[in-house]
């Protein structure tokens, strides 16, 4: 019985790390693909320097997960924000603080730089 209360508790962990904030949408990378090129929208991404400038889509400014709650007020309210990271955990979180401080059309992309081709 033990066994499944360890089981319990991991599926309720991996629930909440996962889940999309209220106010998120997920996109997947193919969805991103036809989005790239809108001047209506920001996209950041929220890799750290060195995983940004090993690879990164140019359409995206780096704005690390732990500098970004003191770098909102950089940011536009009025246009669309998408967020990517290495695998979509980070940008899942940031995403989360965009959505709480007022941002009203967040995406994030769904398996991140991972998925990208």
């Amino acid at each position: 019985m033990e066994w499944i209360f360890i089981v319990l508790v991991v599926v309720v962990f991996f629930y909440f790390r996962t889940r999309t904030a209220k106010g998120v949408k997920n996109i997947s990378t193919n969805d991103l693909k036809g989005i790239l090129k809108g001047k209506d929208k920001q996209f950041i991404d929220v890799r750290t320097p060195g995983e940004y400038k090993a690879r990164h889509i140019p359409e995206f400014k780096n704005i690390p997960l732990d500098q970004l709650p003191g770098k909102l007020q950089t940011l536009k309210s009025d246009k669309d924000i998408v967020v990517i990271c290495q695998s979509g955990m980070r940008s899942s979180r940031a995403a989360s603080i965009l959505a709480k401080a007022g941002f009203q059309n967040v995406y994030n992309v769904k398996g991140g730089m991972s998925r990208w081709s």
